[in-house]
């Protein structure tokens, strides 16, 4: 499995989006989940013999079900769509015609081709800005996220809020942690500050194993060696998007 999701998602390019896996030089690793298929093993999925490539583009399928699928599921703001456009291309996803569209969101046909137009003008600046980003890179020689002696780090690909609180390098980051925990790794106490918080809850998430379900007890148990109020620990996992858990809290899991 891949310790750092966010940065092997984020990094990938355009085609690797699109397929779902990285193609690394011992193996093709997941990008949503961090699975990863050794190149030169040959797996057995339901009777059937394949090879480490075939395999990762099964368990996207399985797993995942798409990348188009999962993508719809991230936040707009890491799309650049509003909830209205979005809704949009799951309609045009689903291969319904615009005359049905139009009826299902009770707009007026115009309205849908300009819907398509609107889209067709993001997908022409989306391409021009990331071709401009890698201009402006091969320039400078080295990433946007590079700062000084440290760099950037990124958004969780499942954060609920998008904003200036992920503005925070790695030096910052080690700094903030040495801060609110101890050398046994305790929380001292739990940050007022927002940017802290997200930092403090980040390390609290790799605590749990991801594609793994927990009972609450679990969750709780885990988290009170941590901390003595758990129940706020385990609140703000769900709230900024680290965690995830069915009605009831019969399961919690860790959000890929």
């Amino acid at each position: 499995m891949i310790e750092n999701l966010n940065e092997l998602f984020w990094n990938a390019d355009l085609e690797t989006i699109k397929q779902g896996y990285m193609d690394r030089e011992t193996d093709y690793a997941c990008i949503i989940c961090g699975e990863t298929f050794t190149k030169g093993q040959i797996y057995s999925i339901d009777g059937n013999l394949y090879d480490a490539r075939k395999t990762a583009q099964l368990h996207i399928a399985k797993e995942h079900d798409s990348m188009l699928h999962y993508m719809l599921g991230m936040n707009t703001n890491f799309l650049g769509i509003t909830e209205v456009q979005k809704q949009f291309i799951e309609m045009l996803a689903t291969g319904i015609s615009d005359k049905e569209i139009a009826t299902k969101l009770s707009i007026n046909p115009s309205t849908v081709r300009n819907h398509r137009y609107r889209l067709r003008e993001k997908e022409k600046q989306a391409k021009l800005f990331l071709a401009l980003m890698q201009l402006l890179q091969d320039v400078q020689n080295k990433p946007l996220t590079v700062v000084g002696d440290s760099k950037l780090q990124e958004t969780s690909k499942t954060a609920t809020m998008v904003d200036d609180r992920y503005d925070t390098t790695e030096a910052e980051k080690q700094k903030i942690l040495s801060t609110y925990f101890d050398e046994v790794g305790r929380l001292k106490n739990y940050p007022a500050k927002e940017k802290r918080k997200i930092i403090v809850l980040s390390h609290l998430s790799t605590l749990f194993k991801k594609g793994r379900f927990y009972s609450e007890a679990e969750i709780n148990r885990t988290l009170e060696r941590i901390y003595d109020d758990y129940v706020t620990l385990r609140r703000a996992l769900i709230e900024y998007g680290f965690m995830d858990r069915v009605d009831g809290g019969a399961q919690y899991w860790i959000k890929e």
